[in-house]
Order: C-alpha cells, then sequence, then structure tokens
C-alpha cells in the first residue's frame, strides 16, 4: 500500500535538506559527541563503545530528520549541536593534555 502523498513532503529542495541532514548531520553530530566524551573520559572505553553507539546515535539522529516538517532547520539544530560538541572537544584537549 502506498503511501498517501498530502503527507510527503514535496519540495524537492526539503526532501534533500532531509536527506542529506539524515546522513551527514546525523554522523557529524555522533561523531563529534563521542569524540567530546572521549576528551573527557577514558579515551580507550569511548572509543570502544563507539562502535556500536556511534551507529545508535547516528540512526536515532536519521529519523529525527525525516520526522522534522523542515529539513533546514534540522541542518542547522545539527550544525549547532555539533559545533557545541567540537568546543566541549577543544576544552577537553586544553584541559585534559595527552601525555605520552
Amino acid at each position: 500500500m502506498p503511501a498517501n502523498p498530502k503527507y510527503l513532503t514535496q519540495s524537492k529542495w526539503q526532501r534533500f535538506a532531509k536527506i542529506t541532514a539524515a546522513i551527514l548531520g546525523g554522523y557529524l553530530v555522533s561523531i563529534s559527541f563521542h569524540l567530546a566524551l572521549a576528551s573527557w573520559f577514558n579515551k580507550a572505553n569511548i572509543i570502544i563503545t563507539m562502535a556500536f553507539s556511534g551507529f545508535i546515535v547516528w540512526v536515532a539522529l536519521m529519523v529525527i530528520a525525516f520526522l522534522a516538517k523542515n529539513g533546514w532547520k534540522i541542518w542547522l539544530i545539527y550544525l549547532g549541536l555539533s559545533l557545541f560538541f567540537s568546543g566541549l572537544l577543544y576544552l577537553g584537549q586544553s584541559y585534559n593534555p595527552i601525555t605520552k
């Protein structure tokens, strides 16, 4: 049974924004989140855990991107989250430098 057309996104730009936000934006948020965690906690444990939890977070962010009404707002939110987590990564690396 096909989907009801009134629930589908009509604009090609909105569809493009949702697809790219789901794939690329979700990946950026997932990776930056786990790297920020790794800069504050035990790196080996976080990186090993990221193999599984990173995929789960990425899929959840994909679903959220497709549920949103506006793809460009999701891009803005995902880029903002990525910048926030990158800032935490920078702070974590400056407060907890790698010692050899």
